[in-house]
């Protein structure tokens, strides 16, 4: 997987759609592939990218030190436009505020942004295809050196974009003339003392190097994307939960169009297709109601049929009993089968009582009478005459016609 880095211009040049560098990067921070792109023609990269860091230009970003009562994350995030109202022009409610942990001295870094702006930064990455995005302070992104100061320098439409961090917490940006030298002059009074690392694009660094720009306390290295990258990972202050809804963790349903699509399209297949069988059983079964209805009604022409198959069986049983024959679930031919089947038992007074019920035989057993072989023995005898014996609780039985044998 892959993280691709934004370097975003400052905000004066944005409405030129400037060019925006960029590194795509993988898990371990080897640059896989740098270049410069307006914002619109990395679509093809965002959108095989894993996450989208957008780093802002640190003169868009202001950096406040502010002292914050002890409050809960939710708490604090509504008291933030209250906190930075004296220190912010215009009204706050048209920034993006988000403030980093509160320090053991009481304070915390809030970061100040236009949200106009960066809702449009934001759309415009979602639309094409982000999945995941964190906006950054670009000078809390600049490698620091402890006990020093970091800078950056860098080149953007006849002007120089000049990046300070002073300490962990604290940064900021300005635009300058396209004057080297004196963009370093301003960053020698800005690090009032302290060894200042400065990075520069490789056309400026050479342009300073000629010049004998170098001084004490300055050190001039060569600009990189290794240097964000690093950076970014410990900058520990993200711009985009200050959006809420409008942030990159609103679901972006567009990109479920597709999928949800398919997903509605199987279900209506399968519906589809449930409901044709319902209706070809459904005609089967009328089919065979009437199918049954006729030959009822030609055996029994004056009878209504309603319930065909019941009143087929219950005639047929009365026909039998008619001529003599009993049904095999009848009482008699129960306890008859049951008496062949006691065998040897039979004589022994073994049968407490007899009781017939819903077509079952129940018989109660006298204590200590029949053992385990001699069940297993009445069982046996009982399925070669089509009837079933159970024993639901001990020292009884229950008789039935056994299923598929006809009565």
């Amino acid at each position: 997987m892959t993280i691709l880095y934004i370097r975003q211009p400052a905000k004066a040049g944005f409405e030129a759609a400037p060019d925006c560098q960029f590194a795509l990067a993988g898990d371990n921070g080897n640059v896989l592939q740098q270049g410069e792109r307006s914002l619109g023609a990395l679509g093809e990269l965002i959108a095989q990218a894993r996450r989208v860091v957008l780093l802002l230009a640190a003169s868009d970003v202001s950096l406040l030190r502010l002292t914050v009562p002890p409050l809960s994350k939710a708490r604090l995030r509504a008291a933030l436009p209250n906190l930075v109202e004296e220190h912010v022009l215009g009204d706050p409610a048209d920034c993006a505020l988000a403030a980093s942990a509160r320090g053991a001295d009481g304070m915390c870094t809030v970061a100040v942004v236009q949200r106009a702006w960066l809702e449009a930064l934001v759309k415009a990455l979602l639309a094409q295809g982000a999945r995941a995005i964190t906006v950054l302070p670009a000078q809390l992104c600049l490698p620091l050196q402890p006990g020093a100061v970091a800078a950056a320098l860098t080149g953007a439409d006849g002007a120089l974009e000049l990046t300070l961090r002073l300490n962990p917490d604290e940064g900021m940006g300005l635009t300058l003339p396209p004057q080297p030298g004196a963009a370093l002059e301003t960053l020698r009074a800005l690090a009032a003392g302290a060894p200042l690392f400065v990075y520069l694009a490789p056309a400026l660094l050479a342009r300073l190097r000629e010049a004998d720009a170098d001084a004490a306390g300055v050190t001039l290295e060569a600009d990189n994307w290794t240097h964000w990258i690093a950076g970014a990972k410990t900058a520990g202050l993200d711009l985009l939960p200050a959006l809420g809804t409008a942030g990159a963790q609103a679901r972006q349903w567009q990109r479920w169009r597709w999928p949800l699509r398919l997903v509605l399209l199987l279900a209506l297949v399968n519906i589809v297709g449930l409901n044709i069988e319902w209706l070809r059983l459904k005609r089967d079964a009328a089919a065979l109601r009437a199918a049954m209805r006729q030959s009822f009604k030609s055996a029994y022409p004056k009878e209504t049929a309603l319930f065909p198959a019941a009143q087929m069986r219950r005639n047929i049983a009365a026909a039998k009993l008619e001529n003599g024959q009993v049904a095999a679930d009848e009482f008699g031919a129960m306890s008859a089968a049951l008496g062949e089947a006691l065998g040897p038992l039979a004589g022994k007074g073994a049968v407490a009582a007899l009781e017939y019920r819903e077509r079952a035989l129940s018989v109660k057993l006298k204590p200590d009478t029949v053992d385990a072989a001699a069940t297993a023995q009445v069982k046996a005898a009982l399925k070669a005459r089509h009837l079933e014996l159970s024993e639901p609780v001990p020292g009884t039985w229950q008789i039935r016609l056994a299923q598929g044998a006809q009565s």
